[in-house]
């Protein structure tokens, strides 16, 4: 754990939401006074590599005009070779090896299961920055900054926000219906809207899981509804969070310690 200069943030994004609503203690301590939860593995190395894969499957103007499991692979070798020494050292071959494996194999299926589920599409934007006005709370110069990892437009005239989601073997029920984790969609949604000027009953939303372990449909694409109702319950929550930082107002959440990586530690003793 790692520590920097202390800065407060001058936007919001959601995993910066996510962060403050499960203790705005642990916000300060990774946002704030910037102590990295030591996230990074080979996991976060796979899912960034096959990330950069897909953003350049979907750009390519015709599908297979360029080997999409060799790219996954030169993609994996560079975030394996960025991993700090210890984590790297860590890592077993046959971890490398599995993984990269399961990678190429996942390279091949993203674009056809894409083509079965929406049909003829076009590609609107791949990894598209959102660095948006907060005019539902407006407070110094904070914005909400996100990064759309595909958005794709269909023959009926609609725009489908698409999130890549690395994963074993796939999500529980629970999981694709827990309110934060879908929020991601909902405040994407809101804020692409936003950009573009297009209307919300344009936008539909997805979850895209790519399944490093599973038997069968190791790619799955599923819809997030994100109606007015949620769209509002999404906002009321980024306005608490931004009000709080802004106050600084860095209340323990202690229903959260069981699970924090920095429960009796020099930074929450």
């Amino acid at each position: 754990m790692l520590e920097t200069e202390t800065k407060k943030p001058d936007y919001v994004s959601y995993s910066s939401i996510k962060d403050w609503k499960f203790c705005p203690h642990y916000y300060k301590i990774t946002r704030i006074d910037k102590v990295a939860a030591g996230r990074e593995s080979i996991h976060t190395a796979f899912g960034k590599a096959l990330h950069s894969t897909n953003e350049r499957i979907f750009k390519q103007e015709k599908e297979g005009s360029f080997d999409y499991p060799k790219d996954f692979s030169t993609n994996f070798t560079k975030e394996i070779s960025s991993l700090p020494k210890e984590i790297r050292e860590a890592i077993s071959e046959k971890d490398l090896a599995d993984f990269e494996q399961q990678g190429r194999e996942l390279a091949e299926l993203i674009h056809p299961a894409a083509n079965q589920y929406f049909g003829e599409f076009e590609c609107f934007s791949a990894e598209e920055d959102l660095l948006e006005e907060i005019e539902e709370y407006k407070v110094d110069d904070y914005k909400y900054k996100g990064y759309i990892d595909l958005v794709l437009k269909t023959k009926d005239g609609k725009y489908h926000i698409i999130d890549w989601k690395t994963c074993s073997w796939g999500w529980e029920p629970q999981k694709k219906n827990d309110a934060m984790v879908t929020y991601q969609l909902t405040y994407y949604k809101h804020f692409f809207a936003k950009k573009h000027n297009v209307p919300l009953d344009k936008i539909e939303t997805h979850f895209g899981l790519l399944k490093r372990t599973a038997k069968k449909d190791k790619v799955e694409l599923f819809r997030v509804s994100s109606g007015d109702k949620k769209i509002s319950n999404a906002l009321k929550l980024l306005q608490e969070c931004v009000h709080n930082v802004d106050h600084e107002r860095f209340v323990k959440n202690k229903l959260s310690c069981s699970t924090c990586v920095f429960r009796k530690t020099q930074h929450c003793p």
